[in-house]
């Protein structure tokens, strides 16, 4: 047993001290040869899934294949194409193994997508027409959802997401769906706003490091470290994100980008800007916005470009400050505009940890966590309406708890959460400028914790990544390929600004 435990803990260290993917993937292979998880994932069986179902199901479609019956197996497809198959999404069967999960699970997603790909190749006959299979690949999109990336807010700690992103980049495995809020907005404009040929070398490249490097390196350290301000960010994000709005960088890229902002004034509710809501908005103002933590940087007004081509105020009553402070995850948001229902996470905003390590601690069963975390909320809901009631002649205390419920109420994870492996955060480090070792270390770390997740995600954006590469292909009346046929036929008369719908 003494031995058994060392080589696992010996594999552990190796996976922890990882330099790449594949020397992390071959420490992994080893844990799961040695520990027995290689074994488990060849078992189909397992009370965590109906794997009887699961059989069923790719005997059936292997069966069909077969004996080339392409109508039955239009109509097996018909029956339903869902993430949670017989409860193979459950995320207990994706916690055993270090690589993948059961070896069936992996069998029946690579059955659907062989089916899936076999049906759009086709040719059109009198059986399956192009309208048949068009009306097929759009029903089972609408029901299979989409997958969406959302970045977390976390003060200097964001660049945890550049790792995060790059891996993902690298594997083909970016979501065309991003959101992000704080720091998590600067890679999600990054990201939207540069085509993938671009961003492999931006994200291998030096550029996405502090640009004042040689400056920060020069001054004395002190108890107390050099912060972020106003022009520093201001410059920085001049360095990273083009001058365009959202909809020109979705004609660029085709990715859904999404900002989330805040508003100062009490009374607003905040807002998701992105292609479909604010389109003519400057992306590099809504990110600005969304960076400024109350109290430390100023609030910002939007600015859209108008009729003429010209940069105006959108909304110029208003300024907005830190999305993280009320909606760190728009995932609601994402579901109701872009048919989002299955969410990856990039979580390195510190409270949000720390949250997250006190529930995992916690020696109580998840029902008794989620009735306290109801609890909690219902106390801080009840807290603030109190102080909006019998404080409103102070209404920056009334302002102030509503910030702090908003903070508190969120839920912070998704479906898959990508997390570094640290709890305790200096809070000097959260808005201070970092040398370039300890960004690289950040990025460093985004990338070994991805590592660990991404079969997960290969496996359940496999499905979702097959149907909208053929409905791509397929459809021309989808909102993608419209706003590329637009975007290549533009004029140099720009869009009238929509100041109305800047409400998600």
């Amino acid at each position: 047993m003494l031995s058994f435990s060392s080589s696992q803990s010996k594999f552990e260290r190796k996976m922890r001290r990882a330099k790449s993917h594949a020397e992390w993937l071959a420490a992994a292979n080893e844990h799961d040869l040695a520990t027995g998880r290689a074994k488990w994932r060849l078992e189909p069986q397992s009370s965590s899934y109906d794997y009887l179902n699961i059989q069923s199901r790719v005997d059936e479609l292997r069966k069909l294949r077969a004996n080339h019956d392409d109508v039955g197996l239009l109509f097996a497809l018909n029956q339903g194409i869902h993430g949670n198959q017989g409860g193979m999404g459950n995320p207990k069967l994706y916690e055993k193994a270090r690589v993948g999960t059961k070896k069936l699970i992996e069998d029946y997603v690579d059955e659907i997508v062989d089916a899936l790909n076999h049906i759009s190749a086709l040719p059109e006959s009198d059986e399956i027409t192009h309208e048949d299979k068009l009306d097929f690949f759009h029903r089972a999109h609408l029901c299979f959802g989409a997958s969406a990336l959302m970045l977390s807010g976390a003060g200097s700690l964001g660049h945890f997401h550049h790792g995060v992103v790059k891996t993902l980049l690298e594997h083909n495995l970016l979501p065309d769906i991003i959101s992000g809020s704080s720091a998590g907005s600067v890679f999600a404009a990054v990201l939207g706003t540069h085509t993938d040929a671009e961003l492999k070398k931006l994200l291998a490249s030096d550029n996405m490091l502090d640009p004042f490097e040689e400056e920060l390196e020069k001054r004395p350290w002190g108890m107390i470290r050099p912060q972020v301000d106003a022009d520093t960010l201001r410059l920085m994000l001049a360095a990273t994100i083009p001058d365009i709005t959202f909809q020109e960088a979705y004609e660029k890229t085709g990715r859904s980008i999404s900002v989330t902002i805040a508003p100062l004034e009490e009374h607003q509710s905040s807002r998701l800007m992105n292609a479909i809501t604010s389109p003519n908005v400057y992306i590099r103002t809504a990110v600005l916005a969304s960076c400024a933590v109350p109290g430390v940087f100023p609030p910002v007004m939007l600015m859209a470009k108008n009729v003429y081509g010209e940069p105006q105020p959108y909304l110029p009553n208003r300024r907005w400050v830190d999305g993280a402070v009320t909606d760190d995850l728009p995932a609601k948001r994402l579901a109701r505009l872009y048919g989002v229902n299955h969410y990856i996470v990039s979580q390195a905003n510190p409270l949000a940890l720390a949250m997250m390590s006190t529930s995992k601690l916690l020696p109580v069963p998840d029902l008794t966590k989620s009735i306290m975390r109801h609890t909690t909320r219902e106390l801080l809901r009840a807290s603030e309406q109190f102080s909006r009631r019998y404080m409103r002649q102070v209404p920056s205390v009334g302002q102030a708890m509503s910030m702090f419920y908003s903070v508190m109420a969120q839920d912070y994870q998704g479906d898959i959460n990508i997390v570094p492996s640290f709890n305790y955060v200096d809070p000097q480090k959260l808005l201070a400028r970092l040398t370039a070792r300890e960004i690289q270390d950040l990025i460093l770390e985004g990338e070994r914790s991805t590592w660990s997740q991404l079969e997960r995600i290969r496996i359940c954006t496999k499905v979702g990544r097959t149907l909208s590469r053929i409905l791509d292909h397929h459809a021309g009346h989808s909102i993608k390929a419209f706003y590329k046929k637009r975007g290549a036929g533009k004029t140099k008369k720009a869009q009238v600004p929509l100041a109305a719908a800047g409400q998600a």
